[in-house]
């Protein structure tokens, strides 16, 4: 990868790639955090990508009450 498309993919220039002089940031796990701490990392997402998030979330949670209603209804049967 060159350093344009580098760049690019970070939303940065190069001189800010090429005169990095800060720590490189550590991975961010998501799932050892509390619930308050998962929607302030999730804030800080691009606009985007939280609309992305949130529509994951709303499809699973759509999948889990008709997986739940049929699951009910069938065993009634």
């Amino acid at each position: 990868m060159n350093s344009t498309k580098a760049a690019q993919l970070f939303n940065m220039t190069t001189d800010q790639i090429f005169a990095y002089d800060g720590d490189i940031p550590s991975e961010v796990v998501i799932e050892d955090k509390t619930a308050v701490e998962q929607l302030r990392l999730i804030q800080q997402t691009e606009e985007e990508d939280r609309q992305t998030i949130f529509k994951l979330i709303d499809k699973m949670l759509t999948n889990k009450k008709f997986k739940d209603f049929f699951q009910k209804n069938v065993a009634a049967l």
